[in-house]
């Protein structure tokens, strides 16, 4: 069987990089580590990849705001390619600060329309926000068109590191029609998958949600750390999956392996 491949974008300011390509390699991909420069160059081609991941970080120091730098380059000077990616249907990850980036460069929640009208801004609490938290996934939000979240129990606890993670749309309009098309994918929630205010949602993020996907459920952003916990010795209680050992991060690598 031909392992899939799977590019994890990197550039200044990227430190979750080392993760994603680890958990993507446990799930059963080739992954590579890959700078957005070579991309840019023509020196690597995204065409040659089966998946795209932007990993979390703060790219360019986070300056003007979380993500911003890096969602117009990637715009501006490869956006054809990755909405052509993304329409293509194949698996695309935004992780804290890929999310912001997948989101500011209008890749969510709409790869069509292709404009930003979702934004993650900063946390409520007005700090960085770091420790585990619950999530109710998309069993419990009745989404059963993500793709990277199929076999997910209803609550999982993934850790946050962020201090811009607050989502907000582009008006209520906006807000109802990601709602009514079922791509929210997780919410912060308390241990029995209530959604509660602080310090559940660690950020204070409307109507709870912590990740969304588009309508094809392919490309999908989220401000937890799935890579983080790909392993049961990375949760502070031990928690696994049934295997016993390994962490439910792995599950949303492996229904990206899966797809293909």
């Amino acid at each position: 069987m031909v392992r899939p491949r799977a590019i994890v974008l990197r550039t200044a300011g990227t430190n979750c990089d080392y993760e994603a390509k680890a958990a993507f390699e446990l799930a059963g991909a080739e992954a590579e580590r890959v700078h957005v420069n070579r991309l840019i160059s023509g020196e690597i081609k995204l065409s040659d990849y089966q998946i795209l991941a932007v990993p979390g970080g703060f790219s360019y120091g986070d300056d003007i705001a979380s993500g911003r730098i890096l969602a117009n380059e990637l715009k501006y000077r490869l956006g054809g390619k990755i909405q052509e990616f993304a329409e293509a249907g194949k698996p695309v990850i935004g992780i804290c600060n890929g999310f912001q980036v997948l989101v500011k460069m209008g890749l969510l929640p709409d790869e069509i329309e292709f404009k930003q009208t979702t934004t993650l801004t900063f946390n409520d609490s007005d700090r960085f926000e770091c420790r585990w938290i619950n999530l109710a996934s998309s069993q419990i939000n009745g989404n059963a068109g993500c793709r990277w979240t199929k076999g997910l129990p209803d609550v999982i606890q993934l850790p946050v590191a962020h201090g811009e993670g607050k989502f907000i749309a582009d008006g209520g309009k906006r807000l109802k029609a990601i709602e009514q098309n079922g791509q929210v994918v997780f919410r912060y929630c308390d241990g029995n998958g209530k959604l509660s205010g602080y310090p559940y949602n660690p950020n204070g993020s409307v109507n709870g949600i912590a990740g969304i996907c588009n309508k094809k459920g392919n490309v999908f952003g989220l401000m937890p750390h799935p890579e983080r916990f790909v392993f049961a010795l990375q949760h502070p209680s031990r928690k696994s999956r049934d295997d016993g050992h390994s962490g439910w991060g792995l599950t949303i690598f492996e229904n990206a392996v899966n797809m293909l």
